[in-house]
């Protein structure tokens, strides 16, 4: 089991991890805590505990930090990759939107017609 175990927050391997987990062991990737909640398998945010496991004391505050629980059980699939693509989708129809170049940053393609038309826009009728 030790060879598929991985970091609840980098997903990197802790195949070198020594069971049972101990309070004060690390991610040597990330540096995260390990003995937590997130990474036992009796973890379940959906409950007003955050725990499935009915004998541990309820006490956990932050399922990110490390606890005294004894009830300490790891899980192979604690790391949940984020998906980016939506984001990522949504940051381009932004930079189209506003004329944008993704690949040199915010720097805008008509820079000098978009400040011509603003200043347009707000000019004093007076002038």
């Amino acid at each position: 089991m030790m060879d598929e175990l991985v970091c609840w927050k980098c997903g990197a391997p802790l195949e070198e991890l020594l069971l049972p987990i101990a309070r004060t062991d690390h991610c040597k990737s990330c540096g995260a805590d390990l003995h937590v909640c997130r990474l036992c398998k009796f973890y379940n945010p959906g409950q007003s505990d955050g725990c499935d496991e009915p004998l541990a004391a309820g006490s956990v505050t932050d399922a990110t930090r490390s606890n005294f629980c004894d009830y300490l059980s790891p899980r192979e699939n604690a790391f949940e990759a984020k998906d980016t693509t939506a984001a990522q989708q949504s940051q381009s129809e932004l930079d189209a939107l506003f004329g944008l170049s993704s690949k040199s940053g915010i720097t805008p393609d008509n820079s000098d017609a978009a400040l011509h038309d603003l200043k347009a826009l707000f000019k004093d009728p007076d002038d």
